[in-house]
Parts: C-alpha cells; sequence; structure tokens
C-alpha cells in the first residue's frame, strides 16, 4: 500500500507541468512576484508577464507619472539571451488626494503587463528563467520604498495553453490599458497659465460627460490643479492648468483621458498632440518684505538644561521597555528574584548593574566627542548607518536569543576559566551586564529620548556629560529600586517550570529584532547581504549547538563546531567589509530652480564659516508631507520674503535617490528619514524644526537670527 501511494505520488508529480511556480515574495507592505498569461515559452509567439504587487489595505503604489509625489515602478529585466521585455503597459490609475496635493497610483491589487519578445529559433525542450528586479515606493501616512528580486521559470516548447490562474487577470490587466483615442479630432492650444484641450466628434457620438485628465509627463500640468469642462454640441473643451513649476519645453500634450460617459466604447483613452501657442512664464511670487514678529517660537520651546535633563531621564526608563531591551533585562530582574543572598548584597548588586550602565553611557558620550573633535557631527544611532554594525547587533541578538530558547547554555561554550571568573567576580559581571544592556539598547529610541540627545549634542561638553548621565540613571532606575526593595520577591512563585518558560518566551523579541536589523541591512545593501546574514546566523547556531554537545563523539562534534565557525567567518567578510564604493553608486538629485541651491556639505561648511545663515531642506519627490510643507509654507510669499529680508541662503538637499552624503547629514541631524528641517545659524547651535511646517514657525526661527 505504501509502495503505491509513493508511486502515484511521483507520477503525478511527472505528469505536472514543468513551469516552476515561484512564490510570491512579500516586502512589509506589498506582496510581489511574476505572473504569466501563458504555461510555456512559445518560439516565434510573444509573452504577456504581469509583475503583480498586492499592497496592504490603506497603502498605494504609482503610476507612470506620480503626481505630485511619490516615485514610479521600475522593472530592470535579467532575460535570457534572445528575449526581449518591452515597457510597462500601465493600466488606468486612481486619482489619490492628499491633502493639497493629488497623486496617480494604485491601491489594493495590480497587474502591471510587459510583452516579452520571443524569437522563432529560440530553444524548444528546456526550461527558461525570466528575472527581473522591481523597485516600488509603497505609501500610507508615510512612503517607505521597497522592491524585490523575482524570477519566473517557463518551459519552453512548440505550443502552450492559456495559464488557468494569470491569463484572465492578465487580460482585464491589457483591457485596463488606455488606447489611442479614436472617433475624434483632438487640438491642444496654451495661452497664459492653461492649456485648452479641444474634441470634436466624427461623427454622431454622444456627450462623453465629465473628462479628466492624466498626463504622462510631470512638470507638464498641475495634477492638484482644477480641470474645467465646457460642452458645445459636438465639440467638448477641457481647460487644464499649467504646472507651477513646469520642467523641460511644452510642445505636446500626452496622457490619459477618462469620460464618465464614454468615448463611445472607450472609458479612457490615450492622446497624444502637439500644443500651438506659447504658456506664460511660470508666475514668480512677491518677494516684498513682511515684517518679522518680536517674539519667536519654532513651535518647539527650546529645550533648557533642566528640561534635557528630564526628558533623558524619562527617555532611559521608557529605554527598558523596547522590544531588543526588555528580554535582556527580564532576566536581569529574574536573577535578583533567585538571589539567594542577603538584602544587602542584592543591593550591592543592583548598584553595580547601575554602574555599568552609567560607565557605559559615558564612554558612548566619550565616543561622540571624540568624533566630534574630528569634525563630524553624529546623533545618537548614528551607528546603524554601518553595515558592520547592523550585522554585528543582528549576531548578537540572533546569539542572546538561542540561548534563551535553550539550544546552549553559555557555561557549556566558554573556558572553565572564564566561567570561574565570573563566578568570583560577580559585581564585575553586574557591572558588564549593564555594558551589555546599553550595547543592545543603542539601536533603539525611546520617547523623549531625541529632543534630549539632540540638545546635549548641541550644548556645552558639561551639560552632554549631564545628559547621557541622566539617560543612565533613567536606565537603570527600575533595577536599583528592585534591588533596594527587595519585598517584591515575595510576590513572585516558587522557582520552577514557568522560569523556563518565561526565558523561552523572551527569546521571541530578540528574534523580532534580529529580522528587522535584516531589513535594515537589506536597505542598506541588497538583498545578497540578507542572504549572507542568513547563512552567517545558521552556522553560529550549527556551531553553538555542536559545540555544547556531549558523549564519545565530542571531538567529533567540536570539530564540526569550529568548521562552521570558519564558514561564517568567511560568509561574513563581504557583509563587514563592504566595497569602499558600496553606496556611492546613487547619483545626487538636484535642487528645484529658482532661490534653492543643491545640497553639498563642502558649500554648508563654506557658508557657515563666512558668518551666513542657512536654512536645509532634507526633502524627496516620494515624501508627501515633504510637498505639502512646500505647497503650504515654503513657496508662500510671506516665507520667501522673510528669508530675503534675513539674508538666509536656501538649500535643498533632495534624498529621492540615496545619496550616501545626504545619508551621512541626516544622521549627524540624529535623523533618519525626511522631512528635516534645519537653520544654520551663526555663532549659534543649529535649530531642528517640526517635520510639519506652518509659517509661524519658520518666522519665528529666523528671528532668532
Amino acid at each position: 500500500m505504501f509502495r503505491a501511494v509513493v508511486t502515484a505520488i511521483l507520477a503525478l508529480l511527472l505528469l505536472a507541468p514543468a513551469g516552476a511556480v515561484a512564490e510570491p515574495v512579500r516586502t512589509p507592505h506589498v506582496e510581489a512576484e511574476l505572473v504569466s498569461a501563458r504555461s510555456a515559452i512559445v518560439p516565434g509567439q510573444p509573452l504577456t508577464v504581469a509583475l503583480r504587487l498586492v499592497m496592504q489595505r490603506g497603502w498605494h503604489t504609482y503610476w507612470r507619472n506620480p503626481g505630485d509625489s511619490g516615485l514610479p515602478t521600475t522593472i530592470e529585466w535579467r532575460l535570457p539571451a534572445g528575449l526581449a521585455a518591452g515597457p510597462i503597459q500601465w493600466p488606468l490609475p486612481r486619482a489619490l488626494p492628499v491633502g493639497p496635493l493629488l497623486n496617480y497610483g494604485y491601491e489594493g491589487e495590480v497587474l502591471l503587463p510587459v510583452e516579452i519578445k520571443v524569437p522563432s529559433a529560440f530553444a524548444t525542450g528546456a526550461s527558461a528563467t525570466l528575472s527581473a528586479r522591481a523597485d516600488w515606493l509603497v505609501c500610507k501616512e508615510i512612503c517607505i520604498p521597497e522592491g524585490a528580486d523575482l524570477a519566473l521559470t517557463l518551459p519552453v516548447a512548440t505550443h502552450a495553453e492559456s495559464d488557468a490562474k494569470w491569463a484572465v487577470p492578465i487580460a482585464a490587466a491589457l483591457a485596463a490599458v488606455p488606447q489611442p483615442l479614436a472617433g475624434w479630432r483632438v487640438e491642444s492650444t496654451a495661452a497664459g497659465e492653461s492649456v485648452r484641450l479641444t474634441l470634436t466628434a466624427e461623427g454622431s457620438r454622444a456627450d462623453p460627460g465629465t473628462l479628466y485628465f492624466f498626463p504622462f509627463a510631470e512638470g507638464s500640468i498641475e495634477p492638484a490643479g482644477r480641470q474645467l469642462v465646457a460642452h458645445d454640441g459636438a465639440t467638448t473643451t477641457l481647460t487644464l492648468p499649467a504646472a507651477k513649476q513646469r520642467t523641460g519645453t511644452f510642445t505636446r500634450l500626452a496622457g490619459v483621458l477618462t469620460a464618465s460617459d464614454g468615448f463611445g466604447t472607450q472609458r479612457a483613452a490615450t492622446i497624444d498632440v502637439p500644443v500651438s501657442g506659447s504658456l506664460a512664464p511660470a508666475s514668480a511670487r512677491s518677494a516684498s518684505a513682511q515684517p518679522l514678529p518680536e517674539s519667536s517660537t519654532n513651535g518647539e520651546a527650546p529645550l533648557s538644561l533642566s528640561l534635557a535633563l528630564l526628558f533623558a531621564f524619562v527617555g532611559g526608563v521608557l529605554l527598558n521597555l523596547m522590544p531588543c531591551v526588555f528580554p535582556v533585562l527580564s532576566l536581569k530582574v529574574l536573577g535578583f528574584a533567585t538571589h539567594g543572598e542577603s538584602r544587602a548584597a542584592v543591593r550591592r548588586h543592583g548598584l553595580a548593574f547601575a554602574a555599568g550602565v552609567i560607565v557605559s553611557f559615558w564612554v558612548l558620550a566619550a565616543a561622540l566627542f571624540a568624533f566630534r573633535g574630528a569634525g563630524a557631527q553624529l546623533g545618537w544611532g548614528f551607528q546603524l548607518q554601518s553595515p558592520a554594525v547592523i550585522a554585528t547587533l543582528a549576531v548578537l541578538f540572533f546569539v542572546l536569543a538561542l540561548n534563551l530558547s535553550g539550544v546552549f547554555e553559555i557555561r557549556q561554550v566558554v573556558p572553565s576559566a572564564v566561567a570561574g571568573w565570573n563566578a568570583r567576580n560577580a559585581y564585575i559581571n553586574d557591572a558588564l551586564s549593564g555594558l551589555l544592556a546599553v550595547i543592545i539598547a543603542s539601536p533603539c529610541s525611546a520617547p523623549f529620548m531625541g529632543a534630549a540627545v539632540g540638545y546635549a549634542l548641541s550644548a556645552s561638553a558639561t551639560a552632554t556629560w549631564a545628559t547621557f548621565t541622566a539617560l543612565g540613571l533613567g536606565m537603570a532606575l527600575p533595577y536599583v529600586l528592585l534591588a533596594m526593595f527587595p519585598e517584591w520577591r515575595t510576590r513572585l512563585p516558587k522557582p520552577g517550570v514557568w522560569m523556563v518558560r518565561l526565558r523561552q518566551l523572551l527569546a521571541f523579541p530578540l528574534y523580532a529584532s534580529v529580522i528587522w536589523l535584516a531589513w535594515v541591512l537589506g536597505a542598506q545593501l541588497d538583498n545578497n547581504a540578507v542572504a549572507r546574514l542568513g547563512a552567517l546566523l545558521l552556522l553560529i547556531a550549527i556551531a553553538l549547538w555542536a559545540w555544547q554537545l556531549r558523549g564519545r563523539l565530542v571531538r567529533v562534534w567540536r570539530a564540526g563546531a569550529l568548521v562552521a565557525l570558519v564558514g561564517a567567518v568567511l560568509v561574513g567578510v563581504p557583509i563587514f567589509s563592504p566595497p569602499a564604493n558600496a553606496e556611492s553608486a546613487s547619483a545626487r538629485a538636484s535642487a528645484d530652480s529658482g532661490p534653492w541651491q543643491r545640497f553639498s556639505a563642502d558649500r554648508i561648511s563654506q557658508l557657515a564659516a563666512s558668518g551666513r545663515p542657512v536654512f536645509v531642506d532634507f526633502t524627496a519627490a516620494w515624501c508627501v508631507t515633504c510637498q505639502v510643507n512646500k505647497q503650504l509654507v515654503l513657496n508662500t510669499d510671506a516665507v520667501r520674503a522673510a528669508f530675503t529680508l534675513s539674508g538666509v541662503t536656501l538649500v535643498r538637499a533632495d534624498w529621492t535617490r540615496r545619496d550616501p552624503e545626504i545619508g551621512s547629514a541626516l544622521a549627524a541631524l540624529g535623523r533618519s528619514g525626511v522631512p528635516v528641517y534645519v537653520l544654520y545659524r551663526p555663532g549659534k547651535a543649529p535649530l531642528l524644526l517640526p517635520e510639519v511646517l506652518q509659517q509661524r514657525m519658520i518666522l519665528d526661527a529666523l528671528a532668532t537670527l
């Protein structure tokens, strides 16, 4: 019977289609995969393959023209010799209003079809793998660049059936791709600050109803501008507002027209017509002087030393609740609970632990002083810009998690001399536990910490030392209190299995932290780095598991552990020592035309040395908040006049594409994303403004010059 079942399973496998079905790739907010309309590649016949994206509820990706903000999805193909991929055939997008802005994109699920040309001489009888790198920007309240390496393997045959699962969805996606408008004469005329699009029916055609136009080119038509429709018999006129910040010459009008009542059988159609006439130059905003307020506040009350110390202390207390810190410190609490020593001894253990925490924060402050003395301005979390640090923390968290899970015990893998020293020097061990707590807390940032550390790094040396001391006191406080008042131990159950289960449970937040760190590493380098990190962690787990095994084969197990450890080192070398130019390939995007200059760290230094105030806008095209702030605040007459009156040099750091120089500048400001707004004031500390701007914040900040 068993043999018959196995034979049947093998027969089914042999009779199954030869095409390999790749599993979808899941990023934090999108599921992505390549799907085919046919079950095989047929020489001489084009094949339609689609990139399928499924966004989480409330999130969206972008069309070929993203609108006021965003980035279009891109596909970079890696195909077998002879095959050639065409452009993405974009289905009709949706208008996605975001405050005063308007974007074009997709929600829910979208299939982006691409036609693959297959030559007649393409060899049959084998299989071919279609590989591609897809990148997209997915947004909700925030925007996150994501991407995936995808592959689809199909057999090559003389004929093929339609794919039962994907032929119909791909056909529907192709049907949603607008085709050229038929049965209408289209003309376009530019005048003033608008473009008039005139449609005249050829023959008897019904009124198309309300029209809406999606331009193909960015910087041609204002996405959020009002589009006016007028009907006059067989003629329909659509008046479009020209973009406020136009790019390139405006000689043709190309895009997609939608009609509420349709153009006959077409609900949406493409047009591409020449534009007669000319537009007026983009209107320059008035720069007349505006009176500045006498009092100033930038929307966030400037911190005093006492308030910074309070924020640092509270932030240090809350740091204990971070997912990467809580498990290890919980074990410290359990250690207090199971101590059989006197009350005085338990108190000494608590104080030793607190001393380790505080001294570690002092060491961190000294490191920051050293970096600042070398010319770098760094903030909390600066180390996360380094792939080597990310990988090291991932290894540390993973090893700690394996220990909590019971895969190995530390005393079994360290020399007996080390274990004996540890037992004889319990208080030093407590201090080292405090050091470990600070190390594993370094990737985390608790509420109130950002403002406190930002103040510390822009204030005097005394204030910096005081702030970091307050952070250490806050982090150590819960354990000092538990050690000073050990009565709480009487409320715990007697030591037993529950402690083992709790220890195992506390490993899972550390595993989650490892996953997060792997994601960060992938964003810094690539998917290969994530795979290497995974292999590194796997080999370390094998080494730790094998080393603690006992029995007659102990030497074999330990030899295997050493081999796994050597393999881990070899696998991890590219992560810990990436090429020097690994992060320098991204080209810096140019700043907008007008008064804004392109960002350069050298330029900022020159302006600061000359005594000129500088306002830097760290922004990106895919950052919706950045675009809203530009429209409602930075580009208003009052703010531009205030900048002019104050003699402020305007600099725009565009982070649309990854830029190491801009990334370093953001890290120096203690920020890891955009928007960030900073006013460099001669003789004063830089002034950071809130992420969501108001005109009053800018004017009050300028009053501090």
